[in-house]
């Protein structure tokens, strides 16, 4: 099977093209550089050039606070661009993934969100991958919609990163406490990922590693792994945007179900805790 991986130099692109590697499956990863995915007319010279049965498309404008004043830019690349690459499956009769957020919620309540369940983005960014999860469905049959959060990997920046390194240069962070999701490994994500394009089991899904925590939580356990001693105090959502004014509302309800994922035979992926560990001896941290 040959797959068209786009976002190649992101955390997810990076490792999906890893996993087709390692499991002797052909991969063809593009960036910016290969394929402008803005650009409808470079989207259908390079798919129609490298001729994939499938594209898992992972790029996508993810300054979630940028995208509030960039919101023209930052639909260009998630809505059309997304719409651009669908219509060049549609026309072809190959299936496509789309990788999307549970930023199309508007994030309340406790209930873990259902694939199926109401889409209400509450910012600029949500709203633009709202758009290309509406391509999709709009041009396609041959669709997954794979919704993930709170994403950490190798290759690129993440929040584990970026608590590792203030926790070293200040030994003490704040951390909001009343934002619960599921921290995801994109590794874990990968191999997921790989295993349903293989399949014709489409529709929307939620993919994160299991369990739940905090920001707080997820920052505790990150400095406890790595054996560091900093000190994390909690703060309120609230709290944090006095502090930090004008940044995107966030989802405080970042809990995404993965039933259907079960309900289709594919393997869950393991908990965020043990997918922490093996990430801090990935980049060498322990």
């Amino acid at each position: 099977m040959k797959v068209l991986v786009t976002g190649v130099k992101g955390q997810l692109g990076f490792d999906v093209m890893r996993e087709l590697e390692a499991r002797g499956m052909e991969g063809v990863g593009v960036d910016v550089e290969e394929m402008d995915i803005t650009d409808a007319g470079a989207c259908r010279r390079v798919i129609d050039a490298a001729d994939p049965d499938a594209v898992i498309h992972c790029a996508a404008y993810t300054a979630v606070d940028a995208a509030e004043k960039n919101w023209e830019l930052c639909r260009l690349v998630n809505a059309d661009g997304t719409r651009h690459i669908a219509q060049v499956c549609r026309d072809r009769d190959i299936k496509m993934m789309y990788i999307s957020t549970d930023y199309v919620f508007n994030g309340q309540g406790t209930r873990p969100w259902e694939p199926d369940d109401e889409r209400e983005p509450l910012n600029a960014y949500g709203r633009s991958k709202y758009e290309g999860e509406l391509a999709i469905e709009e041009l396609l049959e041959k669709y997954f919609t794979v919704r993930i959060a709170w994403v950490f990997g190798v290759n690129g920046k993440n929040f584990i990163k970026t608590m590792l390194r203030l926790g070293k240069e200040r030994g003490a962070v704040s951390v909001v406490d009343d934002q619960i999701g599921s921290p995801t490994y994109t590794q874990d994500l990968a191999r997921l990922l790989v295993d349903m394009i293989q399949t014709e089991k489409y529709g929307r899904y939620h993919a994160t590693n299991e369990g739940l925590c905090s920001w707080y939580e997820f920052a505790v356990e990150i400095f406890r792994q790595a054996g560091l001693d900093v000190a994390v105090t909690p703060v309120s959502t609230a709290e944090y945007t006095a502090m930090y004014p004008g940044q995107a509302r966030r989802p405080m309800n970042s809990r995404i179900s993965k039933e259907k994922l079960s309900q289709n035979g594919f393997e869950r992926l393991p908990a965020w805790q043990d997918a922490l560990g093996r990430y801090l001896k990935a980049i060498g941290e322990i």
